[in-house]
């Protein structure tokens, strides 16, 4: 099969497609011939060497895909639901810029009704990690407000809809007036220009002065101390990425004042059962919106698999909204 490899660490242009040996499922596992692969923010990270690969995971990158299912543990696509034939898109550990790419059973869902491959491609990874971390871990409940920061991105235009979806009042941030304009169109009910104004001085504003419920966060370092101080009281800070850095220094009076959580993960290194269990909860609560057209994927550029390296300096530049998907 043809693949796209990281030849060495460093600038895109180290990403070549290359060839590689028919992956072969094992117990639990499917086949997919794969049609579009998502490219995501990780895929940077491995590309850099900055995000090694989990033990037992294919070092090829890429971390979602849709396709066809063309073979697998057929006991296993039995209790799923699923068969050879199936559209499918799958959350892998890697893999997944591949012609064929090997995922779980349990990892993998139905293509929604009504969506192309290439936007089935556009959903595992961002939902997945939307799911869990403001759903599970922060539990954002109906009537609460959420802050996003990074909008336009991925993960962004994910949570903005789902958490619309589930009831939630949702504030973004993004970096440019055109993204705020486009969090907005895509249901938010405010937008911040981080670059014009103090986010946690409005995200008080907006909330008359209350705070907001739980904050989505890809940036933490000096971002974290203005998200403690515009957390209301029993306000969820979660972090996803550290784009800012590891380190942050905050007033941990506010923390024990208004007893706050911070909370954070990653989705990669997770068990098998942990992932599974997202997929169940998706596919019951939020693939029929994904049917109905009640949450839509947005999908800013594809590429060509063989200019996966343009794809990477898209990402890299920041002024995509939405995601970058490749096509096979």
């Amino acid at each position: 099969m043809k693949a796209v490899e990281i030849t060495s660490y460093g600038a895109p242009d180290v990403l070549c497609l290359g060839e590689r040996p028919d992956p072969v499922p094992g117990a639990g596992e499917l086949l997919i011939r794969v049609s579009a692969s998502g490219v995501n923010r990780p895929d940077v990270l491995q590309r850099t060497g900055n995000y090694p690969v989990p033990p037992g995971a294919s070092d090829i990158p890429g971390l979602e895909v849709a396709g066809v299912v063309v073979s697998g543990d057929d006991q296993a696509m039995a209790q799923a639901g699923l068969k050879v034939g199936d559209r499918v898109c799958a959350l892998v550990a890697g893999g997944g810029y591949a012609e064929l790419c090997v995922a779980p059973v349990g990892q993998c869902l139905p293509v929604p009704q009504g969506l192309s491959d290439t936007e089935a491609a556009s959903l595992p990874e961002t939902f997945f990690t939307v799911w869990s971390n403001v759903f599970d871990r922060a539990r954002l409940q109906k009537g609460e407000t959420l802050l996003i920061q990074g909008g336009s991105s991925g993960i962004g235009v994910t949570a903005i809809q789902i958490a619309k979806a589930m009831g939630a009042t949702v504030i973004v941030t993004a970096g440019s007036d055109e993204k705020c304009a486009a969090c907005l169109k895509l249901g938010a009910d405010h937008a911040i220009n981080y670059k014009t104004a103090d986010f946690a001085e409005e995200a008080k504003k907006l909330t008359g002065g209350k705070g907001v419920n739980v904050i989505l966060d890809m940036v933490a370092g000096s971002y974290v101390a203005s998200e403690i101080g515009c957390l209301a009281e029993d306000g969820r800070l979660v972090f996803i990425a550290v784009q800012g850095g590891t380190k942050a220094e905050f007033n941990a009076g506010l923390v024990l004042r208004k007893r706050l959580t911070i909370t954070g993960s990653t989705l990669r290194p997770r068990p098998l059962e942990f992932k599974v269990a997202i997929a169940a909860a998706l596919k019951d609560k939020v693939w029929p919106l994904l049917a109905r057209g009640e949450i839509k994927p947005v999908i800013h550029s594809t590429f060509a698999a063989a200019d996966a390296a343009k794809a990477h300096v898209l990402m890299e530049s920041n002024q995509h909204i939405g995601k970058i998907v490749l096509i096979w």
